[in-house]
C-alpha cells in the first residue's frame, strides 16, 4: 500500500504542470494530506488514490485548495470529496459552528425554542471523475442525508431540531421558524443550481437570511472557532426529544396563512403548472387548488427528482425561458392560458403566457412591475394601505416599479444591496415600526417575490396567487398580462432591464474575477465601446463607514456605470458585480425610455433593446480584454450561462465538428459528435446551435445530416 506521503508527491508532481499560482498548489497540498491520513476521511481515500493515478489534477486542486466558503448565505456549490466541495464534513462543520453560534447569541433559549430543518429533492449521481468501482461515500448524497447530518451536529450541542419529515420549501422554512419561534433554521438546497450542487441555507430567527454584521460574526465562528464536530446518534436524538420529526399540522397552517393574500376574487383562468422536478408540489399547487383556480400539473416535472432529468439543460431556474420547453406542448394541448413554474426549493416564480395566440415569457422583473402595479391598485381600493403603501426592491430590480409606487402615491425603498435578506430587513423594521400594515411586497428581478407578513424570504406560492388571479381579471376584458405590461410601458416609458454573465471557475476564475472589479473600480474609464462613462458610483463608499464587516464589503463589491443616455431616452446605467453564490462576474443593463403612444411603443422597444444589445457587447468585451482573451463575435450566440472556458473551448472544437460530415455511417456520426460535445453538458447542441448556424448556415444537425 502506497503511503499518503508517496501519494502527495505524485499529486505535488501533477500541480506543477497546471498554471496555477503557488499558494493555490500548497495550500490544496496541506488538505489533500489531512484527508489522506486523517482517520475521519478514511472512507474517502480509495478514491482520492483514484483521481491520482488518473491524474485529475484540474479537479483535485479545485476540491482542495480551500474549504468551501462560508458566506453571508451558508454554503453552496459542487457536491463532491475534498473540503471545497458539499459532502457530510463541510455540512456537519458549519453546524458545530452554527450551533456554537446559536449558543452564544441566545444561551440555553437556543437549546429551549430550537431550529427548523427543512430540505429539498437533490441527489448527487455523477460519476466522472471518480470510480464508479470502488467505494464511493458521496455517490447518492441528498438533502434528506445533509439534513440529518447537520441535526445530529446541533442535537449534540443540545439545541432541539425541528426536522420536516419530506421535503418542504424555503418559504415554508421562514414561515415555520417564526410560527414555532424557533432561533434559526437552515434549508438544504442549491437552489436552481445544476444537480451535481448542494448546500445549505441559514436563516436567522425572523425568518430571514442574516445580515451584516450578523453574519459576519457567524461566518468567523464556522470558520475559526470550529475545533471539534459533536455528533450523536439519529435514533438516539430522536428518542431523548432532541429531534423532532414535524408535518402537516405545519403545512395547514402555512397554506392558510398565505391562501388569505388573495386580492381577488377571479378564478376563470386555465393554468399549468410546473414544479421542475421540485418542492412547489408541496405548496404553489396546494394552494393554487384550495383557491379554487384550474390547475393542471406538468407531467414531465411533476415527479421529485433531483435529476432535473426534464428540464432543459438540467437547469431548473424560471429565470432561464428554456427551463418551459417541456411544459409549453402541455400548454398548449390543454389551451391554457397561464403557465407558472418554480425552482426546486419555489421560492422563485416564472410565467409565461397565450398572449392571443402566441405564447410569451415574462422577465423577473417584468413580473415584478405587473405584481407591484396590481398590489397598490387593488389594496387601495379595498382600503388596506396606510400611507399610500411600501414597495421593497434591491438596486438592481428595475427602476420602473419605484416610478409605478411614486406615481400611484406608495413609497419605495429601492436602493438595497442585491440578496433578498435585505429586504427582509426593511421588513423587519416596518414591523418593529408597527408600519407593516402598508407593505404591499418586496421584490427582486431574479423572479423573488413576497407579500404579507408571514415570513422573510420570496415565496413562490404568494406570488403565483397574484399573477393567477391578475390574469383571470383582465382575461373578462379580453384582455393578457402582456396587455396590461404594454399599457403600464406606454404610460410610463419602457424600461429594458437585461442580465448577462461571465462565468470563470475554480482558483484562476477567482483570481479572473478578482482582476475584472480591480480594473473597473481603479481604472480612469472614460466610455465602453460608443457609450460614455458620465459617472461611477461604489457601493464601497457612502455609508456606512467604516463597513460594518468584511461580508459587508462583500456584499458592497458593486460598482454602478451611468452612461450618457442615447435619443429617446433618459438613463442608462450598468451595474457589475461578483455573484455570492456562484463564480460568476453579473451585469445588469438597464434603458429607461420615455412615456409614449401605444401605437408607438413597438418602436420605442425595438430601438431600447438594439440600444442594450450593444451595450452588452462592449461592456463584456470590454471585460474580456482585461482578461487577455480575444472572444469572438459569435460567442454571444451561445448559450449566456456557459463558463468562459467552455465557450472558447467549443470554438476550438467547431472545426473538429464540421469534419464529422466525413464519417459515412450516421450511427457512428452521432456517437462522434456526442463525445466530442460531451464537455457541454445536458442539451449540448442547443447550446452551441447559434454560434455554428451564424457561421455554416446551417445549425450542427442538420449541417451533419442527424435530423
Amino acid at each position: 500500500m502506497r503511503t499518503a506521503q508517496d501519494l502527495i508527491a505524485q499529486a505535488n508532481s501533477g500541480f506543477t504542470t497546471l498554471d496555477i499560482p503557488a499558494p493555490y498548489v500548497e495550500s490544496a497540498l496541506e488538505a489533500l494530506e489531512t484527508w489522506l491520513i486523517d482517520d475521519a476521511f478514511a472512507a474517502y481515500r480509495p478514491q482520492l488514490e483514484h483521481l491520482i493515478d488518473t491524474q485529475a489534477w484540474d479537479f483535485l486542486l479545485d476540491a482542495f485548495y480551500q474549504v468551501i466558503p462560508f458566506g453571508t448565505g451558508g454554503r453552496r456549490g459542487l457536491v463532491g470529496i475534498g473540503p471545497n466541495r458539499i459532502n457530510p464534513w463541510t455540512i456537519q462543520s458549519s453546524a458545530q459552528g452554527h450551533a456554537q453560534y446559536l449558543l452564544k447569541e441566545f444561551g440555553e433559549d437556543a437549546r429551549r425554542r430550537g431550529i427548523v430543518l427543512t430540505y429539498d429533492v437533490r441527489i448527487f449521481t455523477q460519476q466522472a471523475p471518480y470510480s464508479a468501482d470502488l467505494p464511493n461515500p458521496i455517490m447518492n448524497l441528498d438533502c434528506r442525508q445533509l439534513a440529518e447530518a447537520a441535526a445530529v451536529v446541533y442535537a449534540a450541542n443540545g439545541i432541539r431540531v425541528f426536522l420536516y419529515e419530506d421535503v418542504r420549501s424555503t418559504p415554508q422554512l421562514s414561515f415555520t421558524i417564526r410560527h414555532l419561534n424557533a432561533v434559526s433554521g437552515d434549508m438544504f438546497s442549491a437552489s436552481h443550481n445544476l444537480p451535481t450542487d448542494n448546500g445549505k441555507k441559514v436563516y436567522d430567527q425572523y425568518g430571514g437570511q442574516l445580515i451584516p454584521p450578523h453574519d459576519q460574526i457567524l461566518v468567523d465562528e464556522v470558520t475559526q472557532q470550529v475545533t471539534a464536530i459533536k455528533t450523536m446518534d439519529f435514533d438516539a436524538a430522536c428518542d431523548q426529544g432532541l429531534v423532532h420529526m414535524i408535518g402537516a399540522d405545519l403545512d395547514q397552517a402555512y397554506q392558510d396563512t398565505v391562501t388569505v393574500l388573495s386580492l381577488s376574487d377571479a378564478r376563470d383562468i386555465k393554468i399549468v403548472y410546473a414544479p421542475l422536478h421540485g418542492t412547489g408540489l408541496t405548496s404553489v399547487y396546494p394552494i393554487l387548488n384550495k383557491l379554487g383556480f384550474d390547475v393542471t400539473l406538468d407531467p414531465h416535472t411533476e415527479n421529485l427528482s433531483g435529476a432535473f432529468e426534464n428540464v432543459t439543460f438540467n437547469i431548473p431556474n424560471p429565470e432561464v425561458q428554456q427551463s418551459f420547453d417541456t411544459t409549453l406542448p402541455v400548454a398548449r394541448e390543454t389551451s391554457a392560458d397561464l403557465i407558472i413554474s418554480t425552482d426546486p426549493d419555489a421560492d422563485r416564480v416564472g410565467v409565461m403566457l397565450d398572449h392571443h395566440g402566441t405564447w410569451e415569457f415574462l422577465s423577473g422583473n417584468e413580473i415584478g412591475i405587473l405584481l407591484t402595479h396590481y398590489g397598490i391598485e387593488k389594496m387601495k381600493a379595498a382600503g388596506r394601505l396606510e400611507n399610500g403603501g411600501m414597495v421593497i426592491k434591491t438596486d438592481v430590480t428595475t427602476s420602473l416599479i419605484a416610478t409605478i409606487a411614486e406615481a400611484q402615491g406608495a413609497s419605495c425603498i429601492g436602493d438595497l444591496l442585491v440578496g433578498f435578506k435585505y429586504i427582509g430587513a426593511e421588513m423587519n423594521q416596518l414591523e418593529a415600526d408597527d408600519k407593516m400594515a402598508g407593505f404591499v411586497l418586496g421584490t427582486e428581478e431574479s423572479h423573488g417575490f413576497l407579500m404579507g407578513n408571514y415570513a422573510r424570504d420570496k415565496d413562490a406560492a404568494a406570488a403565483a396567487i397574484w399573477i393567477a388571479e391578475h390574469a383571470a381579471e383582465l382575461k373578462q376584458n379580453g384582455q393578457t398580462l402582456l396587455d396590461q405590461l404594454n399599457h403600464i410601458y406606454a404610460t410610463y416609458g419602457y424600461c429594458h432591464n437585461y442580465l448577462t454573465e461571465i462565468r470563470l471557475l475554480g482558483a484562476k476564475g477567482m483570481e479572473q474575477i478578482q482582476s475584472i472589479m480591480d480594473h473597473l473600480r481603479q481604472a480612469s474609464i472614460s466610455g465602453f465601446g460608443d457609450f460614455v462613462v458620465e459617472n461611477r458610483v461604489d457601493r464601497w463608499e457612502g455609508p456606512p463607514q467604516p463597513h460594518l464587516s468584511r461580508t459587508d464589503t462583500s456584499s458592497r463589491n458593486v460598482l454602478i456605470f451611468h452612461l450618457a443616455a442615447p435619443p429617446e431616452t433618459r438613463s442608462l446605467r450598468v451595474t457589475v458585480r461578483p455573484s455570492g453564490t456562484e463564480p460568476k462576474v453579473k451585469m445588469y443593463i438597464e434603458i429607461m425610455g420615455l412615456p409614449c403612444e401605444a401605437a408607438q411603443l413597438a418602436a420605442a422597444r425595438e430601438r431600447i433593446e438594439a440600444v442594450g444589445d450593444k451595450i452588452e457587447k462592449q461592456i463584456m468585451q470590454y471585460c474580456y480584454n482585461i482578461l487577455g482573451v480575444d472572444f469572438p463575435e459569435r460567442g454571444f450566440l451561445l448559450f449566456w450561462q456557459l463558463p468562459l472556458d467552455t465557450k472558447m473551448r467549443y470554438f476550438e472544437i467547431e472545426e473538429d465538428i464540421t469534419a464529422l460530415k466525413a464519417v459515412d455511417d450516421p450511427a457512428a456520426r452521432q456517437k462522434a459528435l456526442d463525445e466530442l460535445l460531451q464537455f457541454l453538458g445536458a442539451n449540448p447542441v442547443q447550446k452551441i446551435d447559434r454560434a455554428f448556424a451564424a457561421r455554416y448556415d446551417k445549425g450542427v444537425l442538420e449541417y451533419l445530416e442527424l435530423n
